[in-house]
């Protein structure tokens, strides 16, 4: 499955300083751009929506 990665809307387009995600069945892909050939973490919806939801509200 090729997987299709999204940066933020909230990221400059040109900028290289960032994060990507690309969603899949069950879980979350997250790359950095400065390094995409070392590939991506996955981590579970469940993780993920917790992550979500933690950056929303700032409990980090």
């Amino acid at each position: 499955m090729e997987l299709i990665f999204r940066k933020s809307s909230y990221s400059q387009a040109e900028s290289q300083d960032c994060v990507e995600v690309a969603d899949t069945p069950g879980a979350s892909a997250v790359r950095d751009t400065k390094h995409r050939d070392l590939g991506a973490l996955l981590f579970g919806s469940p993780e993920w929506r917790a992550f979500i939801d933690a950056a929303k509200t700032n409990q980090f």
